[in-house]
Parts: C-alpha cells; structure tokens; sequence
C-alpha cells in the first residue's frame, strides 16, 4: 500500500469528520431551541468542540504518516473513543447514536483495508462493551459517572442489553468484514487502474518518440483539412521554427499545388493513396524537392481525415539524375570506344604505308620532313586512341595477393631510367620494413605509379625531389587501408582546379594523351579506395592512394575484376 495514497485516505477522512462534527453541531443546536433541555447540550458543544481541536490536531500530523503508518491507528483510534463519548452523552445502551460506530470502522478499512477495519472494530466493541458495563454499574450506584443520561426509559434488562452488545458487535465486525473486503478490492483495482494508466502514458510517450524520431515527415489533418498533428522531421524537412502549425490549412503549410487538392476526396476514393513530388521553398529561402504521399484517416468521431508522409528527396533526385547521366555518358563512351578501335585499324595501315614509302622514295629535306612530322603524329594519334579504349574499355585482370612495398620499388627503379627523368630530378622511396598487405593487380598498381610519378616530374620543370612511398593504415572501425603516396615539388595545382583533375583530357602539359589521371582515377575506384590530393601552387602536390587491405575484408586472391592490362602513360 502506497504511503502517499495513506496520506491522501488520511486527509480526506479527517476533512470528512469535520464536516460530521459541523452537522451535529448543527443538529444539537436545532434540537436545544425547539426543546430546551432535551439534550445534554453543554457537554455536547464540548464534545463537538473536542471533535473539532482533534481534527485539527490530526491535519498537522498528516505529513508524518509517511514515516510513521502507525499514526493512522492513532487517527481511527481517536475516532472510536469520540463516538464513544458521543454515545456516553446521549444514553450509552438507549443512545440514537450507536451506529456512529460504523464511521471510523468503515474509514479505517478504507484507508488500512481489512486488517486496519477489524482492528478499530475490535477497539470499538471494547470501548462499547465498557460503556454499557460502566452504565450498569452507575444504575446498580456501585460507581457514580457525571453527564450520563440513560436516555429515555429504563436501562432494558441485562439479558436484552446482552443481546444488543452481541448484535452491535456483530454489526462492527460485519462492517469491518464487509467494507474492508471492498476496500482491498478497489484498492487492487486502483492499482491496476493506476499501471494500466502508466502503461498508457508510457505506450502514449513512446509511440510520440517514434513518431517525431521517424526521418520522414508525418502530419495528419481533420476532415476541413486543418493539420491536427505535425511530428519533429515535418518541422526539420520544411524549416518550419516556433510553435507547431496545428489549425492551419494542411496545403498551405505543405505548399501543396492547387491542382494537387482540388479533387483529393475523390482521387482517395478511387485509390488507397496519391503521390507527388514538388519543390518546397523553405523559410530560410532554400529549395528543397519532397516527395509526398497522402492517405485518408478514419477519425475516432466517425468522420474522416487525411494522412500525410513526405520526405526531403532532393539528394535522391539528384542521384537519379547522375545516374541518367552516367548512363548516358556510358553508351556515348561505348560509341565512341567503338568508333576509336575502328579508327586504329586504317591509321596503323596509313602509318605502315608512310614508312614504306619513307624509305623508299627519294625525298627532298622539306618532303622527308613533312613525311617524319606525319609519322610522329600518327604515332601519337594512335597513343591516344590507345589511351582512350584503356579508359574506355577495361579488361579482366587476375587479382592476387601482393605486397604495395614492392611495386613501389620496382617502379621507382624502372622510373630512374626513364626518359622522363633529367639530371636534375631527384627519386626517393620511402618503404616501412613491415609488409604492406593488398589483393590487385600489378600491372594495374604499376600504372596508377607510374602515372602519378610522371606527372609529377612534368611539374617539376626546373627540377626537384620526386618522393614514393607506401604503408598501412588503420581507419575507424576497424578498417585497414594500404596506401600509395606520390609527393612532388613543383608548380603545384589551384585549389579551383583539383576538382577537374580526374576528368579525361583534362591534360595541364604539352605532352601526353590527357587521360593519364582519368585512368588513375577510375582503377582507385574500381578497388573500392580514394585518391587525396593537396597541393600548393608554387610549392607541390600530393597524391594520397588509399585502397583497403586484406584485413579489411576485400576480395580474395584469385579473384577477378575489370581493369586496363597496359600502362597508359599520359599527363593529366
């Protein structure tokens, strides 16, 4: 039993017994002006004013029912000699208010259940049983008790008078019986009342958590199309601040179209839901694109109202536009793919023919000249058109495990013999003395190198230090990376341009295809790594080659994947 829930029965019996107490005040000063003298009417006011000074008492002891439980026998106690006093006054076994006997034991049940009411009965059978023995003993002269009126008539004889303590007694018990059983009962039942109430306000407070948690807007509106409710993400998606617009116009909050809501009744009524997508002008001026779904909602007064869900779908209309576009890109790229490789094919018999006729026909110094300058370029036409179907078009490649630590090597080696590199460039690797771990392609790792390291020294015009380098990283989460770094100490890249970098034919020098970077590029992705690149103007570059490493979870050695097999040397 609640201690709080004693309190409050406490308080609401004492304010109850007060209100007695002014009653019977009321009744003995009515009786005592229409017959004066037909009540002990001075004890009576002394009793009534007893009543009231007890009350009182008792209010100030509430806030220790808390700690102590014991005081509520203490007030119940104090009720039963009251109303034993009060049946002393008027006529003890002959008194018209016996039954008041009934009150504490019924508001003792209710406040201590069936225990507490058969504890202030058996209080007040005693204090009754010694009323009525010491009214006997005052008639019989044994003793002299001031104030007691046996009431009207004699006192009725002892076997009657045995006969009414045994039924009064009875009666408090019965009571105590009865209203202390109904007691437990409503108390069980405000128990169950009371958690099927906190199960409603927690199911009420977690079903409002779901609902302004859901990343989607969610809003309902009445019949009139008034909003009713508008959860948290509705707020977030159309930038909504302040108070909820709840009373407003549903498509005047949405921004809805005119001729979205004109017929919405009878659109429901042909289909469960209607969908449209339309941009929203935010508060703060931004333009969003919502993709937004209405339903009808049975109301709980029988009518009917409307359900919206939408969400902020301008990042996926922006994905499904690049995704058109790339799809679009790749046929243009598979046509042109196609039209290069037939281009090669009369271009090598062309440049063939020119040799032949090179070395064969008797040429002036203009004309052999002339003759050199078509076979340079038909040779750099071809590198192009090689470049191009190695972007364009990649072959399979057998992936295998392999350590970065020595493609890097190998590379920089070849790369110091490399006509790319003068007297007045500088090579270093840098390598860590632990494996560096992946699963790729050689040839491809070799490629994406070479690349970087050759437009790197192609930046260094005036000279400089060209740094390569590999190692292993740890991400977040667990991830493991294998990592490529090219440094270079030349003119460096504008902050505006590093974002065209990977584009093809995007070639910043006077030599190569222009496809260099782009090919880089899209290997990397293919692995699933990334490429960094910071750059100074004026300072340097640096290339930053993450690819995720074996402890990672990427593929198995022997596994096969799409990439260019020969080495495109080109600038980006």
């Amino acid at each position: 039993m609640s201690e709080s829930w004693l309190r409050q029965r406490l308080a609401a019996h004492t304010a109850l017994r007060l209100v007695v107490a002014t009653v019977l005040l009321g009744l003995a000063v009515v009786v005592q002006v229409r017959a004066p003298g037909a009540l002990p009417i001075n004890p009576f006011f002394v009793l009534i004013g007893a009543t009231f000074a007890v009350s009182m008492g008792l209010l100030a002891s509430l806030r220790l029912v808390d700690r102590h439980p014991w005081i509520a026998g203490v007030h119940f106690g104090i009720d039963a000699v009251l109303v034993s006093a009060c049946v002393y006054l008027t006529g003890g076994i002959n008194s018209l208010f016996t039954t008041l006997y009934v009150l504490p034991i019924v508001a003792s049940s209710t406040a201590r259940l069936r225990r507490g009411g058969l504890q202030t009965a058996a209080l007040t059978a005693v204090l009754f049983v010694g009323l009525v023995i010491a009214q006997y003993l005052d008639a019989s002269g044994a003793i002299d008790l001031p104030f007691l009126d046996p009431g009207p008539g004699e006192l009725p004889d002892p076997t009657v008078a045995l006969y009414t303590v045994g039924l009064n007694i009875f009666g408090f018990f019965a009571v105590a019986l009865l209203s202390g059983s109904l007691a437990e009962r409503a108390r069980r039942a405000d128990v169950r009342l009371e958690r099927a109430t906190e199960e409603i306000a927690d199911l009420q407070a977690f079903n409002q958590y779901v609902i302004d948690n859901l990343p989607s807007g969610l809003a309902t509106a009445d019949a009139q199309n008034r909003l009713l409710t508008f959860n948290r993400s509705a707020m977030t998606i159309t930038g909504l601040t302040g108070e909820l617009p709840i009373g407003r116009p549903a498509p005047d909050v949405l921004k809805l179209l005119p001729a979205f809501t004109a017929n919405l009744d009878d659109e429901l009524a042909k289909s469960r839901t209607r969908r449209t997508d339309f941009e929203y002008r935010r508060p703060d001026g931004k333009v969003i694109e919502i993709g937004l779904t209405v339903a009808g909602l049975p109301l709980p007064d029988g009518g009917h109202g409307y359900l919206y869900t939408f969400q902020d779908v301008t990042e996926v209309k922006r994905i499904e536009r690049t995704a058109r576009l790339q799809q679009r890109l790749a046929a243009v790229g598979e046509m042109a793919a196609g039209i290069a490789h037939e281009i090669r094919n009369p271009l090598a018999s062309m440049s063939g023919s020119m040799q032949m006729l090179r070395h064969e026909l008797s040429l002036s110094g203009d004309q052999a000249q002339l003759m050199d300058i078509v076979l340079k370029e038909s040779e750099r036409l071809n590198q192009t058109i090689k470049s191009f179907l190695a972007y364009a078009r990649p072959q399979k490649l057998q992936v295998t495990r392999l350590d970065l630590r020595t493609v890097v090597r190998e590379t920089g080696m070849l790369l110091r013999n490399s006509p790319e590199v003068a007297t007045k460039h500088r090579i270093e690797i840098s390598l860590p003395d632990r494996e560096v771990p992946m699963d790729g392609d050689e040839s491809q790792l070799r490629q994406i190198l070479w690349n970087l390291a050759t437009n790197g020294l192609r930046a260094m015009q005036e000279g400089g230090e060209l740094r390569l380098g590999a190692r292993s990283e740890h991400g977040g989460n667990g991830s493991h990376y294998a990592v490529m770094e090219v440094t270079d100490h030349g003119v460096g890249i504008p902050p505006e341009d590093i974002d065209g970098i990977f584009q093809p034919f995007r070639g910043s020098f006077g030599r190569g295809t222009g496809l260099g970077l782009a090919i880089v590029h899209r290997i990397v992705t293919d692995y699933g790594g990334r490429i960094d690149v910071q750059s100074t103007p004026g300072e340097g570059t640096t290339f930053t080659v993450r690819f995720p490493s074996p402890s990672a979870g990427t593929l198995p050695a022997g596994t096969v994947s799409e990439a260019p097999s020969a080495p495109a040397h080109a600038e980006k």
